[in-house]
């Protein structure tokens, strides 16, 4: 079981990400924050291995304008062996990364433009992890979308835009339940259409748990039915609510009690915890520490 967290590294040196505005997005400026970025990464999976955290969510933003026409610079062949040297230290160090596009990848749009933007960003979060040479069990994390004031077609939608993605984006892509409007039923029945491994979120689940009423570690079992040994091990998000905030936003530090009773009631099962908490890796440290004998 590995424990990790998403993107931001607190407290710790030369680890975080440079973005600038399209105003300023010249080429000068873009080579030198890729150039930073992948230097950060580096560090942070050093810092990672060095606290045995065998999780790390890449930001999107790591190449600045990845997926927009503004950024014309090839930067998979102009960085390529950094790429392939980070990669070959991801897997030396036995850490699983993964990314999650942002909440305007929106890939059962009704809105075509927006559908294939998707669908763009989706093929850029990929090449990422491709030019690191990583397998697939490095994934991409996506939300379903929207309702359109009709779930079914909705649905219907995300699985015909689906098919048309490259093979090496479905190959990476998982789908989770959200906090307002898919349930981790929904996201099944997707799957069973499309054989997509499901994210099980347990805080998403408490906020909008749907009809059908079953445990996490119902849900959780479930879900690992839809992962294969291509995908490598299941995978299930983990947050708390925070305290007089809205349903669904996540505390600034994990509750370790609330935490191990959580980790005892599925420790029986494989499986790898991201944690999505504000405190990012000082949680992660924590909850590592706690279930070491």
């Amino acid at each position: 079981m590995k424990i990790g967290y998403a993107c931001k590294t607190i407290g710790v040196p030369n680890t975080g990400t440079k973005r600038c505005l399209m105003k300023n997005a010249s080429e000068e400026r873009l080579l030198e924050i890729i150039d930073h970025n992948l230097n950060s990464l580096e560090n942070t999976l050093d810092y990672a291995y060095k606290n045995e955290i065998g999780m790390f969510r890449i930001c999107s933003e790591l190449i600045p304008f990845g997926s927009s026409p503004v950024n014309r610079i090839h930067w998979w062949d102009v960085y390529k062996g950094r790429f392939i040297q980070i990669g070959d230290k991801i897997k030396q160090y036995g850490i699983r990364v993964s990314m999650h596009p942002g909440q305007y990848t929106v890939l059962n749009s009704k809105n075509d433009e927006v559908a294939a933007k998707a669908a763009y960003d989706l093929c850029y979060h990929a090449r990422v992890l491709d030019s690191l040479m990583l397998g697939p069990e490095h994934k991409i994390v996506l939300h379903v979308g929207g309702i359109y004031n009709n779930r079914k077609r909705s649905m219907e939608r995300f699985i015909t835009n689906y098919k048309l993605l490259d093979d090496s984006i479905r190959s990476r892509l998982v789908i989770e339940n959200d906090d307002k409007c898919y349930c981790i039923k929904d996201v099944l029945n997707i799957s069973e259409n499309i054989h997509i491994p499901v994210i099980y979120d347990y805080l998403h689940d408490i906020v909008n748990p749907g009809t059908d009423k079953k445990s996490h570690a119902e849900w959780i079992l479930a879900c690992k039915k839809t992962w294969t040994k291509q995908d490598g091990i299941q995978k299930i998000h983990y947050s708390q609510q925070a305290p007089g905030k809205s349903a669904g936003s996540h505390s600034e530090t994990i509750d370790i009690d609330k935490f191990l009773s959580f980790y005892n009631s599925i420790k029986s099962n494989n499986v790898d915890i991201m944690l999505e908490v504000k405190d990012k890796n000082l949680s992660a440290v924590k909850c590592i520490r706690a279930i070491k004998k």
